[in-house]
């Protein structure tokens, strides 16, 4: 079964950094594209980051460019974001999937790991 845990959250004063990890299982990690992604109070599920298979092209939402860098490493089936310069409205609960799938749709989210910027 498909499975996304996340950690590494927590809380940070503005212009701080935070490492977030999300180890999945149930499926080959190293053939997938993976994304991270956050969803704040209120407002819907956005895309942040997503790394290809081999972890050689990147891509990032305009928010976020600049600031964040996703990696993995497929020996630990693992997903990083290393989040730096850390604004209040990085505030959200951040998530793992794999984009090119449906799992998303299916309901096959981990628990998330909340980041919260705040002096």
């Amino acid at each position: 079964q498909v499975q996304f845990v996340e950690s590494g959250g927590g809380l940070v004063q503005p212009g701080g950094s935070l490492r977030l990890s999300c180890r999945a299982s149930g499926f080959t990690f190293s053939t997938y594209v993976m994304s991270w992604y956050r969803q704040a109070p209120g407002k819907e599920r956005e895309l942040v980051a997503t790394i290809l298979s081999a972890g050689g092209s990147r891509s990032y939402a305009d928010s976020v460019k600049g600031r964040f860098t996703i990696s993995r490493d497929n020996t630990k089936n693992t997903v990083y974001l290393q989040m730096n310069s850390l604004k209040p409205n990085d505030t959200a609960v951040y998530f793992c999937n794999a984009p090119r799938t449906n799992w998303g749709q299916r309901g096959y989210w981990g628990q998330g790991t909340q980041v919260t910027v705040s002096s």
